[in-house]
C-alpha cells in the first residue's frame, strides 16, 4: 500500500474513549482526520499518530463545520465514523427544550448535516458511512427517553441514507455498542448513583474492532447493523 492508496478517513470525536481507539485501529494503513472541538487535544491525537491531520470543528455550528471541510480541502475520503456525542440523562418531567435541542443537535443533526457535506466525496470513492450508535438505539427506559430518542433518529437517518446512497456505491453501517469503558459511562453510572466498573463493560477497543470490520469489508459486501455487547 502506498501513500496513494491508503484509505482516508474523518472520525469525528477522534480525541478519546470510542472514537480515539478508532483512530488506533485504523492508525496502521489509513490515513486519518482526527474531529475535535480542543484545538490542543487533536493536535496531540495526531502527533502522535502516523498519517493523523486536524479537523477541528464545532459541529453544532454551521460555520465551524463548513470551514473545517474547507480547510481539509478534501479530494478524496473513504469513510467518515461518526463517533462525537452527548449522553443526556433525566425524567421527561425534568426536561426542558434545552436539553432536548442541545442533545438532538449533536447526536443528531451535525451527523446529518456533515455527511450531507461530506457526500460528494464520499460517492466518488463508493466510501462507508459508519455511525456508531447505542443499545440505546434499540431501546429505551425511564430516565433515557432523551438520549435513547436521539440515538433512535440517528438509527432512522442511517437507515434511510443507506437507502438513498445504494445506487451510488455508498455504504452505510450503523454499531450498536453496550456499556463502554469511556468517559460518558461514568457520567451515566454517576447519574444513575452507581459504581464505575471498568471490567463489567466492553473495551473502546472492542467497539474499534467492529467499525474496523464496517469500514474495511469487501467491496460487495455492506455491513449494515452490527450490534456488540459484553460477554
Amino acid at each position: 500500500m502506498t501513500a496513494e492508496t491508503r484509505p482516508v478517513v474523518l472520525i469525528t470525536g477522534g480525541t478519546r474513549g470510542i472514537g480515539r481507539a478508532v483512530a488506533d485501529a485504523l492508525a496502521p494503513d489509513h490515513d486519518l482526520l482526527i474531529g475535535g472541538r480542543d484545538q490542543a487535544a487533536v493536535a496531540a491525537v495526531c502527533g502522535s499518530l502516523p498519517g493523523a491531520t486536524p479537523f477541528v470543528a464545532d459541529l453544532t455550528d454551521a460555520d465551524s463545520m463548513s470551514a473545517a471541510v474547507a480547510s481539509a480541502g478534501l479530494q478524496r475520503l473513504d469513510g467518515v465514523v461518526h463517533s462525537a456525542g452527548v449522553l443526556g440523562s433525566g425524567a421527561v418531567a425534568d426536561l426542558g427544550r434545552d436539553a432536548w435541542r442541545h442533545t438532538l443537535e449533536v447526536n443528531v443533526v451535525a451527523v446529518a448535516d456533515l455527511t450531507r457535506t461530506l457526500l460528494p466525496v464520499l460517492r466518488v470513492a463508493r466510501g462507508t458511512v459508519v455511525v456508531v450508535n447505542s443499545g440505546s438505539g434499540l431501546r429505551s427506559g425511564a430516565q433515557g427517553s432523551l438520549y435513547s430518542a436521539s440515538k433512535f433518529a440517528v438509527r432512522a437517518f442511517a437507515d434511510g441514507l443507506r437507502q438513498e446512497e445504494r445506487g451510488n456505491g455508498v455504504r452505510v453501517s450503523t454499531v450498536y455498542p453496550g456499556r463502554v469503558a469511556t468517559d460518558m459511562q461514568r457520567e451515566l453510572r454517576d447519574f444513575e448513583g452507581g459504581e464505575y466498573d471498568e471490567d463489567a463493560y466492553l473495551r473502546p477497543e472492542s467497539v474499534a474492532a467492529a467499525v474496523r470490520f464496517a469500514l474495511t469489508a469487501p467491496s460487495e459486501a455492506s455491513v449494515e447493523d452490527l450490534s456488540i455487547r459484553p460477554r
